[in-house]
């Protein structure tokens, strides 16, 4: 069967939810296509001559961008079997099924799609939590690793790589997509995938990878084994990770073995330093949770990358004001990325935000084109600013200016009054990756 894999978009990553099937696909004898929309044009000769299309849907701009492609797949080759699948496909299966999509996977869908591409009977709408042996992802036909994101340390950049050692979590954050469909399940890949996919990229010339495991010490024996055997192959590649707070403080034993064996930072999803929004997006912390996780990723040398969802239906023009107070005294105006401080509550099909009686009396009816239920703040003033503060990162990150200067500028279009003469880390100490961090 000649199949075509499409990913529009996956925060600049080179897809490993195009790689990952293709392997399984091209192990059964199928003629696959992959196209990274994010990257190049739309392979139009593949679309006609394809009989199954599959577009790789892990998050929301994924889906918004292949809404905007479809219609014109569809006119382009009717005949075509057309799949989505990845986290969005099944909280938004209606939509999917409306646009064309006659089967919609979740979960894990690697073996899904080989029954799907073998015409084995696949349910219209199927997600399967069942566990898999993975083969090692095939990146070829993809673009070159130098076309996506780099790892930029002191001012020099490395070629960045894009593997994962688990899909799903054990935990259920309110807000998070992952749980509508895993629901507190979590699969991991088999070591040896892991490794002789970091090879094939290091090969390719990675000099630093990105776990996107949802988060890296649910299996926590399970990451170390990867980690370990990496540094003990490649001594010099680098890697980070993301880590709910509180597995940093759990495993807060495991901290110096992430430096030693080439962890440059981790990320962890704070999404907000008040104790009340913690409380209703059932992270797992609180804010001192928080600073004591902050205090022990510095003292084990290891930078952390917080990430945040600052504007909620709960926030006030003095929260905000203080959330920035908050990350001058914690030092981390010059270490959050720019967007952090403009994201704003995102409310998906099958979120279990809904659960939440509050929620459902101040959401409007669910927008197909945004994706979402939308919300408005009760103070207006707090909409506008959100989106003021968007606008300026925009133009400020094209002008290339610093990340404390535009903390500065989201720090007076807040009004939050004088701005505090504190000192400020060096932004050239700080390893970060060139693409922002959106969802």
């Amino acid at each position: 069967m000649r199949v075509l894999l499409v990913s529009t978009y996956e925060l600049g990553r080179q897809p490993f939810g195009l790689a990952s099937p293709a392997a399984w696909l091209r192990a059964e004898g199928h003629e696959v296509t992959l196209a990274d929309l994010s990257r190049g044009p739309m392979p139009w000769a593949a679309v006609e001559q394809a009989e199954l299309i599959a577009f790789f849907l892990p998050m929301h701009t994924a889906t918004r961008l292949f809404l905007r492609v479809v219609d014109r797949v569809r006119a382009a080759n009717p005949r075509a079997h057309l799949c989505g699948y990845g986290l969005y496909a099944p909280l938004n299966a209606d939509l999917l099924h409306r646009a064309g999509v006659r089967t919609v996977i979740g979960g894990e869908f690697e073996q899904p799609l080989s029954d799907l591409a073998r015409r084995a009977a696949v349910p219209a709408d199927s997600t399967s939590l069942a566990r898999q042996q993975f083969l090692v992802p095939d990146r070829s036909g993809l673009p070159p690793l130098s076309s996506y994101a780099q790892l930029v340390v002191n001012g020099s950049t490395r070629p960045t790589g894009y593997t994962e050692a688990s899909r799903g979590c054990k935990h259920l954050c309110r807000h998070c997509p992952v749980v509508p469909v895993y629901r507190g399940a979590f699969r991991v890949v088999q070591p040896d995938v892991v490794l002789e996919d970091i090879r094939r990229q290091v090969a390719a010339g990675a000099g630093h990878i990105t776990f996107g495991d949802p988060d890296f010490f649910n299996g926590p024996a399970h990451a170390l084994r990867i980690v370990e055997a990496l540094h003990g192959e490649w001594p010099d590649l680098t890697y980070d990770a993301t880590i709910k707070v509180e597995h940093l403080l759990r495993h807060r034993d495991l901290l110096p073995m992430l430096k030693e064996t080439g962890c440059l930072f981790v990320t962890s999803a704070v999404e907000s330093l008040d104790d009340a929004v913690l409380e209703k997006l059932a992270k797992g912390h609180t804010r001192a949770q928080f600073i004591e996780a902050l205090s022990l990723m510095r003292a084990s040398g290891l930078p952390l990358s917080a990430t945040f969802i600052p504007f909620t239906p709960w926030t006030t023009r003095e929260s905000y004001r203080e959330f920035l107070r908050a990350l001058v005294d914690l030092d981390l105006a010059g270490e959050v990325a720019p967007i952090q401080l403009a994201i704003r509550l995102l409310i998906p099909e099958g979120s279990l935000l809904l659960d939440l009686p509050e929620v459902r009396r101040i959401i409007q009816p669910f927008d197909p084109q945004g994706l979402c239920y939308p919300w408005r703040n009760p103070d207006p003033w707090l909409d506008s600013l959100c989106a003021r503060i968007q606008e300026t990162i925009k133009r400020e990150e094209q002008r290339r200016t610093g990340r404390v200067e535009i903390f500065r500028r989201i720090w007076d279009l807040a009004q939050s009054g004088p701005f505090p003469d504190a000192p400020r880390p060096s932004r050239a100490t700080i390893p970060y990756l060139t693409e922002p961090w959106y969802c």
